[in-house]
C-alpha cells in the first residue's frame, strides 16, 4: 500500500540552496507567509520513447500473451556463395576441394558450382550485425539455397590477379580479413540442372558458361578462400556487406529460354516467422486521509489534485523505464514482464561499437558513418522511420562534430567556392509531440535524434529504433480497455469504514518488437 499522505507530510522543506535566510517549515509557510505567487517547477522530457510509441505505434491486443508475424521479402535474397567448383561430376565435389586448375573455362563449356547460403530459407532469417549467438553460418543447417532453377542465369565474380610468385592453386583471400579482394570481373552461367541432395545444406549446379568478362584463361572465384571451403561455417556477423560479403556473392540475373519452349519450373519462398510478446501490469496508488483532503492550502488549494498530477507523471515514467530496460519473462508468482528496447536489441538486434563515442573516445565521424552504412544497407534493412535516442554525453558529441564542421571545414574556400562538404552536420531542430528532435544530416538520410536522460550512466550511447517495426500494445477485449486509466475511490470511507481515500492508476500493456535487423544499439 502506498503511503497515506497527511498534514504531517508537509512539516518541513529542505534548503533549496538559497543563502542568507532561514527556510520556514513548509506547513506554516504554505498556510500563512507571503512567499510569492509562483512555484518554480523543473520541466523535462520525462518519457520520450513512451510518448513516441504511444502516439504513432499503438496497436491493442486482446491476449496478454500475443503472437505476431514477421515477413522478410526475398527481393535481395537470391544470392549464394561458391563453396567449390570444377569440371568434375557432382559426386566428386562432395566434401572435397575442386581438383581442377581453373584453366580454359570458356563460353559453351559445362562447369559445376557448389553453392551455399548464409540465411535461413524458412523465414528468410539472416545474420544480424554483432550477434554471434544467433548468426546463421554459411552452409549451416536450414541455409540451403532454394531459388536456383534450370534455365536461370547466374553471375559469378572471379579474380584473375594473384600474389607474385604464387601458383593459381595457392591464391587466397584471407577469411579473417575485414575487406575482401575486389573481383576483377564476373562470368555468366546458365543453369542446366540442380542437385540438392549430394551435399548437405548446399546445392550443386551443372551450368553452361555463357560469357566471361576478361580474356584470361586462368581464374579463381571470388568466394574461393585459401583453397578451402569458401565461407563454410565462417562467422560473418562482423562482416561488412559492401566491403566483404557482396564481393563474394553470386546472384540470379534472369533466365534464358529458347523459342517455342514450355513454361519453366517455379519456386516458393517462405518469408514468414513468428514471435510472442507479453503485457505487463503497471500500478500506481495514492492514499490521503479525508482531513488532509478537506484542508485548503496556499498556491494549490487542492493538494489531492496536485499529487495526482505528479502520480500520473510517475506512472508514465515507470512505463518508460520498463519499455527501455525491461526483460520478457514470467516470474514464479505469475507476474509478466514485457520486453524492453535494450534487452531486445542487445539480444537480437544490430550491435555496434560505441566505446569511442563522446568523452575522450576515438570514435570518428567516418567510423560512425561506416556503422550507418551497414545498418541502413537496403539489401539488409529498409528502415525508414528510425528514432535515435542517445545519452547526454552522446548528444553533446553529435553537436560537437557538427560544430567542428561549421567552424572549420565549411570555412575552407577557394575564392567564392566552398570546399567543405556536409556529410555529417546538424540540420536543425523540430518539435514532435512536445519533444525537441534534432535532425542530423548524413549521406544515409536525416537522423531524428532525441536526448533520453534514462540512458545516462547505462553504457548505452545510442539506441536506433525503427518505429515502423515496433508497437505499444495495451490489452483491450470483451468491452474492457486495460490501457492507462484512473480508478477513483478503490477505497473510501463509504465502502471501507476507513477515513481515507485511495485512488489507483493502472495500465496493462506490452511491447511488440519485430525485425531485429531494423534496430541497433551503440554501446
Amino acid at each position: 500500500m502506498a503511503d497515506v499522505f497527511g498534514m504531517e507530510t508537509y512539516g518541513s522543506s529542505p534548503d533549496a540552496g538559497h543563502s542568507g535566510s532561514t527556510i520556514p517549515d513548509t506547513g506554516d509557510l504554505r498556510r500563512r507567509y507571503n512567499f510569492g505567487d509562483r512555484v518554480s517547477e523543473l520541466s523535462i522530457a520525462q518519457d520520450p520513447f513512451f510518448r513516441f510509441v504511444s502516439q504513432v505505434a499503438k496497436k491493442p491486443t486482446d491476449d496478454p500473451q500475443f503472437k505476431f508475424t514477421e515477413q522478410r521479402g526475398s527481393y535481395h535474397k537470391r544470392y549464394a556463395y561458391v563453396s567449390n567448383h570444377g569440371t568434375s561430376a557432382p559426386a566428386a565435389l562432395a566434401g572435397t576441394d575442386a581438383t581442377v586448375t581453373h584453366e580454359n573455362v570458356d563460353a559453351g563449356d559445362v562447369y559445376y558450382f557448389c553453392m551455399i547460403g548464409d540465411y535461413k530459407s524458412a523465414g528468410n532469417i539472416q545474420t544480424i550485425h554483432g550477434q554471434t549467438a544467433t548468426d546463421v553460418l554459411p552452409g549451416s543447417s536450414g541455409s540451403q539455397p532454394q531459388f536456383f532453377l534450370p534455365n536461370s542465369v547466374i553471375k559469378v565474380p572471379y579474380l584473375t590477379s594473384f600474389k607474385t610468385g604464387e601458383a593459381i592453386t595457392d591464391w587466397e583471400d584471407d577469411a579473417a580479413a575485414d575487406v575482401a579482394s575486389t573481383p576483377d570481373d564476373y562470368l555468366l552461367a546458365k543453369i542446366l540442372s540442380v542437385d540438392s541432395a549430394s551435399v548437405a545444406n548446399a546445392v550443386i549446379l551443372k551450368t553452361e558458361i555463357v560469357s566471361k568478362g576478361s580474356a584470361v584463361a586462368n581464374f579463381a572465384l571470388a568466394s574461393y578462400e585459401a583453397h578451402d571451403n569458401a565461407l563454410d561455417a565462417v562467422d560473418i556477423s562482423s562482416r561488412s556487406i559492401s566491403d566483404y560479403l557482396e564481393k563474394k556473392r553470386s546472384y540470379v540475373v534472369g533466365s534464358a529460354h529458347s523459342q517455342g519452349s514450355g513454361y519453366p519450373e517455379s519456386w516458393k519462398d517462405q518469408p514468414y516467422s513468428s514471435a510472442v510478446g507479453l503485457t505487463q501490469i503497471f500500478k500506481t496508488a495514492m492514499a490521503m486521509d479525508n482531513t488532509t483532503r478537506a484542508t485548503v492550502l496556499k498556491y494549490e488549494p487542492n493538494e489531492f489534485a496536485r499529487i495526482w498530477r505528479t502520480k500520473l507523471i510517475e506512472h508514465k515514467y515507470d512505463i518508460e523505464q520498463a519499455l527501455l530496460f525491461g526483460s520478457q519473462v514470467v516470474d514464479s508468482s505469475g507476474a509478466q514482464y514485457t520486453e524492453g528496447a535494450l534487452s531486445f536489441i542487445t539480444s537480437y538486434g544490430n550491435i555496434f561499437d560505441g566505446s569511442g563515442i563522446g568523452g575522450t573516445g576515438s570514435k570518428s565521424q567516418d567510423d560512425f558513418l561506416d556503422d550507418m552504412s551497414q545498418f541502413l544497407d537496403p539489401r539488409y534493412n529498409n528502415a525508414s522511420a528510425t528514432l535515435f535516442m542517445c545519452s547526454t554525453e552522446t548528444y553533446n558529441w553529435m553537436h560537437k562534430l557538427s560544430g567542428y564542421f561549421s567552424a572549420n571545414v565549411s570555412k575552407v574556400a577557394d575564392g567564392s567556392t566552398n570546399l567543405g562538404r556536409a556529410d555529417f552536420s546538424i540540420a536543425g531542430k523540430k518539435q514532435v509531440y512536445g519533444l525537441d528532435v534534432t535532425q542530423v544530416m548524413t549521406p544515409y538520410g536525416n537522423m531524428n535524434l532525441v536526448r533520453n536522460i534514462h540512458l545516462d550512466g547505462t553504457g548505452v550511447k545510442i539506441l536506433g529504433i525503427n518505429m515502423g517495426q515496433c508497437n505499444y500494445r495495451p490489452l483491450v477485449g470483451n468491452g474492457l480497455n486495460r490501457d492507462t486509466a484512473v480508478y477513483v475511490g478503490v477505497q473510501t470511507l463509504e465502502n471501507s469504514g476507513v477515513d481515507r481515500r485511495v485512488d489507483l492508476i493502472q495500465t496493462e500493456a506490452g511491447m511488440e518488437w519485430r525485425m531485429p535487423e531494423a534496430h541497433a544499439v551503440w554501446k
